[in-house]
């Protein structure tokens, strides 16, 4: 049975509750995982329970005790970052350390303060994305030259989406700009007849920009009956998928060419 606990303390908890729940909804955890996390913490610290509201850009959150005739609700904005499964691991940790060894709130705190997310070298990931969409490329039948293009083409490309992402740029400008360079580069192919396989340059070298998490998340999330959630993230997702298109279309446009 849950201790009585002050409005005070209880004020406390569901501040301490929430902020977890917004960290991993913000870093791309599902629904259902974030409803259990958020579920979990609040009965270690010592409610009697945790009612949980989530829309894409925002968390309501609702705690009961004092055999629930007590509650706390507070709301918090979500603010789109990019996808970070190690901050949501941390999270599950910190909720898995709460509950064995009956953690305070105040540990709760001071653990989400000190998550940072875990960064890979920039420059790794330029040359691991562009050898990954090099390699797509020549799995689909792309000769050495076109091999090599898809490499230069998509990690430039991917350079480019790092630094805009840097200088906070809306995903949809970000998208765009990325999608329009690559595929640039990547028509040279075609333009001065680099490759004799163009087309598959031209598609392969924007295969980093596809929304793959985003649209998985959606899936399970209506799967699994949150709704506005899959709703929310299916059509970021495919406004993304659309930014791509632009960028592509204009990256055509500007060169003349025809296009896949």
């Amino acid at each position: 049975m849950s201790k009585a606990l002050s409005y005070e303390e209880q004020t406390k908890i569901t501040r301490a509750i929430i902020k977890a729940a917004v960290l991993m909804l913000e870093f791309g955890a599902e629904s259902k995982l974030i409803e259990d996390i958020a579920k979990r913490l609040g009965t270690a610290l010592g409610v009697s329970s945790v009612e949980v509201s989530l829309i894409p850009s925002a968390i309501v959150l609702t705690t009961l005790s004092n055999k629930q005739t007590q509650s706390v609700t507070t709301t918090r904005r979500a603010h789109h970052k990019p996808i970070n499964m190690s901050i949501v691991c941390d999270v599950q940790k910190m909720c898995i350390e709460v509950e064995k060894n009956k953690k305070n709130v105040d540990f709760v705190f001071q653990t989400i303060k000190n998550i940072r997310p875990n960064h890979y070298n920039k420059w790794l990931v330029v040359f691991m994305v562009g050898l990954s969409c090099a390699c797509f490329a020549y799995l689909y039948g792309s000769d050495i030259n076109g091999f090599i293009i898809t490499f230069l083409a998509a990690s430039v490309g991917m350079y480019i989406r790092q630094v805009l992402a840097r200088k906070k740029f809306v995903l949809i400008i970000s998208f765009i700009s990325t999608a329009f360079v690559a595929t640039l580069i990547a028509s040279l192919s075609e333009t001065f007849n680099l490759s004799t396989t163009p087309n598959i340059v031209m598609s392969a070298s924007v295969i980093l920009l596809a929304p793959g998490f985003p649209f998985v998340n959606s899936v399970l999330d209506a799967v699994k009956g949150y709704l506005s959630m899959g709703w929310g993230r299916w059509m970021q997702a495919l406004l993304l998928s659309i930014a791509t298109s632009i960028g592509i279309i204009l990256a055509f446009a500007l060169l003349n060419v025809k296009g896949w």
